[in-house]
């Protein structure tokens, strides 16, 4: 685990228990612990920060910082920042907690949905004809298919979705359920399940 111990005096205590558990949950997002460290710490930093200073605050080494750098840039989830008078390039977080949600959302859907739904409509295809497929086997790939587009284009939609009236939708919960009449024990239909 990467920990911050000899340079805790550069931070405050929440701050660094925030950087170190946001690390954490990266590596359990599949996201590099450094690269979810430094997003941490411009997350909550005042200013912007240049590579030099990220690697000081989280004695970490400066490639490792520069590759961090790339990686978020490319996530969007920083940005260059100008400074007057220095030469460096320096980096801030996106602050605004609905625009990082969505942009993490979107780059996963990116790199994890949508080829996962181009290789199952190739497979579906090729499932058609394929002789020694049993029609059940060609039945479920279809499920799948349907499952992946249609998850991929309820996102979409939810991106389209004002944020106002998403954060209504989402304070909902389960009372978005009484909108469909579903409730536990009821098929997916909203009928009493076949037992």
């Amino acid at each position: 685990m990467t920990e911050i111990n000899e340079y805790e005096s550069k931070l405050s205590p929440a701050a660094t228990e925030f950087i170190l558990h946001w690390g954490n949950l990266g590596g359990q997002w599949g996201v590099n612990r450094s690269v979810a460290q430094i997003h941490a710490l411009l997350f909550v930093s005042d200013r912007p920060l240049h590579a030099e200073e990220i690697a000081e605050m989280l004695g970490l080494a400066r490639s490792n910082v520069s590759n961090s750098i790339k990686e978020l840039l490319g996530w969007r989830l920083i940005q260059r920042v100008p400074m007057l008078g220095d030469r460096r390039d320096h980096f801030a977080a996106e602050t605004d907690i609905w625009e990082m949600v969505t942009r993490i959302a979107a780059g996963r859907k990116a790199r994890e949905v949508d080829p996962a739904e181009a290789a199952l409509k190739a497979c579906v295809a090729r499932a058609a004809t394929d002789p020694e497929l049993s029609a059940g086997a060609k039945a479920r790939l279809a499920d799948m298919l349907d499952f992946v587009t249609t998850m991929s284009r309820w996102h979409d939609e939810m991106l389209s979705v004002p944020k106002p009236a998403l954060m209504r939708l989402i304070k909902l919960g389960a009372g978005v359920t009484k909108l469909i009449n579903w409730r536990p024990g009821r098929g997916k239909d909203g009928g009493k399940d076949a037992r």
